[in-house]
């Protein structure tokens, strides 16, 4: 190491405070609600080649302490400059991005004409254009539909702005003034880093600096080898799924084989689904170390070591294998807008893996979906087109080994923070009805998942279109382990409670029209611990606290309540008649699935697909899965091979 551990700590307090001001910088001068109150944005220090060495801890995004922006760096071919800011918004160009309304910007700090560091950091955009109002939806099926990229590109030429890229970019969104206020605000960020930057190489010396930078990428590789040696090497192996890789379609299957040998690990993802059609897949371009796939890793690392730093290096001792044409390395042009989704997925699909290796240190799956809504409507009292974010509706967390999992703030998406009523009904023609905590919705466990978030509004516009992407756990509900029971699904309603009630299920679009009342659950957090065995008088203090219904506390957890105070000799009775329970539980549609798509039909299902290119694969497994629906009485294996063998001998007599 070449920084003696005393300094090495002052650096990483202060490149944490560099980071923090950035943070703070953009969020106080942003002008969307979804940057200044939701704080989806991230902020990094990078190293001159582009590694993230420092991050914010209390504020913005948790997704990207490890993102390298290396490769997209390497795309601005024409070289840096004193003043430069760069810019990209390209899934598919350097793979930083990670669909189009994420604006990543990145300035050179120089000292005595040498870059020394970089200032980076990214916003979402509401709406970027393309084919619906805030730009993303299951329905798309190419890039070119989830509206404008900007390949990496310099916005700021030695401090002079591009305007003719600024008119590009503009011309193409549908609140360009928003657009353009979040990007200013993003630039201020960048500019402070580098000032701050600057001030740490007055103050300790360029060289000191430096070599803080890369000791500080070093001393994270290190901790993270700590945590890794610490767990049992062996194989583990785990599934999860979303609830359709499309409006309408099929479930996706996400596969991990986690190997853990000393202090590194594999995270072989052989066996996922091939890349959609839908807009679900996730861009990586097989980069071993993306910070997409290790979103989950970081949390399961903070979980097991709270004060490990994350940043590149915590990176290096892991190793993703991601086939080309899947689900989680696509090809151009497949579709990229609802990657969250299957990120949440990916988070869930870690998880899972690392309880098996630390069952006893490790919570159940948290909610695994956090529902982005949107409004785009005419607002009548200023005549103006509006596009709000209303909320992010996050779901419980699950349980954890010393504690019941969080309330409505799933681990896994916690970050993103609730937009006050007051700022969403001033910003848009919206009216909240009720947002709040969904009772009975938390899995039953030792110690119980944390409870959904349930949001019911409406619009005074004469109509209004509402995206609500991410929407998933309608079907497959997040796991429990250790004898827990899983978290309740989420559901998403028109008009509930009356004759034109409809349930939209996982619908990420709909038109609604004035009065119409639209109410999204989101899933529960999943129990962890036999919930026979969890305290009667906890069971209680959730009733009183509005958590539990009786009902759900006799059903669920076996404590039988009278007068408002437990009942000791029936529920000593109704706990002694109920068995055991332990192990993994994946949910009742879980168990019937994978009745059917055991592991012999999923090997089937990856042979066939294999047979065509990365394009066709979407469409193909689709064919495949309504084959086996077709026959029940077959197993899979057999249809999915009657069938390939059927159309290989229609396509040689087609010519095809």
């Amino acid at each position: 190491m070449r920084t003696d551990p005393v300094t090495l700590q002052v650096l990483r307090n202060h490149l944490r405070a560099a980071a923090e001001s950035m943070a703070t910088t953009l969020y106080r001068t942003a002008h969307s609600t979804f940057v200044k109150e939701t704080e989806d944005f991230t902020i990094q220090v990078l190293d001159a080649h582009g590694k993230t060495c420092a991050v914010p801890i209390d504020i913005g995004a948790t997704w990207y302490p490890g993102v390298d922006y290396e490769q997209a760096m390497a795309l601005v071919t024409e070289g840096y400059r004193p003043g430069d800011v760069c810019m990209t918004s390209d899934p598919y160009s350097g793979y930083l991005s990670t669909h189009t309304p994420d604006t990543n910007m990145w300035k050179p700090v120089f000292h005595e004409g040498e870059i020394i560091a970089f200032a980076g950091g990214h916003i979402h955009n509401v709406d970027v254009g393309g084919a619906v109002p805030a730009s993303l939806s299951r329905t798309l099926t190419e890039v070119q539909q989830e509206g404008i990229r900007v390949p990496p590109a310099k916005l700021y030429r030695e401090g002079v702005l591009d305007e003719t890229l600024l008119r590009t970019i503009m011309a193409n969104v549908r609140v360009p003034e928003q657009n353009w206020g979040d990007l200013k605000a993003l630039v201020a960020a960048v500019n402070t880093g580098e000032r701050r930057l600057l001030d740490l190489a007055r103050r300790f010396g360029a060289r000191t600096l430096v070599d803080g930078l890369a000791d500080l990428l070093d001393y994270g590789e290190a901790q993270a080898r700590a945590v890794l040696a610490g767990l049992p090497d062996g194989e583990y192996r785990f599934a999860d799924y979303c609830d359709e890789d499309g409006v309408g379609g099929d479930p996706l299957r996400l596969n991990l084989t986690l190997r853990i040998k000393g202090d590194s690990a594999e995270l072989d993802l052989t066996g996922t689904d091939p890349q959609t059609i839908s807009s679900m897949n996730v861009p990586t371009g097989g980069h071993p170390r993306h910070s997409l796939i290790l979103v989950g890793v970081y949390y399961v690392l903070s979980a097991l070591s709270p004060k490990i730093l994350l940043n590149f290096g915590t990176t290096r001792p892991f190793t993703c294998i991601l086939p080309e044409g899947s689900v989680v390395n696509p090809l151009q042009p497949a579709a990229v807008g609802m990657r969250s989704l299957t990120c949440a997925r990916l988070r869930s699909l870690v998880y899972g893996a690392f309880a098996q290796a630390a069952p006893e240190r490790l919570p159940a799956a948290s909610a695994g979906s956090s529902s982005i809504i949107n409004l785009a409507a005419e607002d009548r009292r200023t005549g103006r087109r509006a596009i709000a974010a209303v909320a992010p509706i996050v779901g419980g967390a699950g349980g954890m080994p010393h504690r019941d999992g969080t309330d409505g703030s799933g681990a896994d998406a916690a970050y993103l923070k609730n937009s006050p009523v007051e700022i969403t009904e001033s910003e848009a023609p919206v009216r909240v009805l009720r947002y709040g905590l969904m009772p009975d919705t938390g899995g039953p466990g030792t110690t119980r998942g944390g409870l959904a978030t349930v949001l019911e509004f409406t619009t005074t516009a004469p109509e209004a279109t509402v995206t609500a992407r991410n929407r998933d756990r309608s079907i497959f509900q997040p796991w429990a382990i250790l004898g827990g029971k899983p978290g309740a699904a989420s559901s998403f309603t028109l008009n509930p409670g009356t004759p034109r009630e409809h349930d939209l299920r996982n619908t990420d679009l709909l038109s609604i029209t004035a009065g119409e009342v639209v109410r999204i659950v989101s899933p529960g957090g999943g129990g962890r611990g036999d919930p026979h065995r969890r305290d009667p008088a906890a069971v209680l203090a959730d009733v009183r606290a509005g958590r539990l219904t009786e009902v759900a506390a006799e059903r669920d957890y076996g404590v039988v309540l009278l007068d408002g105070a437990v009942d000791e000799a029936r529920t000593a009775a109704v706990r002694a008649g109920r068995a055991a329970r332990a192990g993994f539980d994946g949910g009742a549609a879980r168990v019937a699935h994978e009745a059917r798509w055991d592991a012999d039909a999923y090997a089937a299902l990856g042979e066939a697909v294999a047979t065509v290119p990365a394009g066709w694969r979407g469409r193909l497994k689709r064919q495949l899965f309504a084959a086996v629906r077709a026959e029940p009485a077959k197993a899979p294996r057999a249809v999915i091979e009657a069938w390939m063998a059927e159309d290989v001998a229609y396509r040689r007599a087609s010519g095809g």
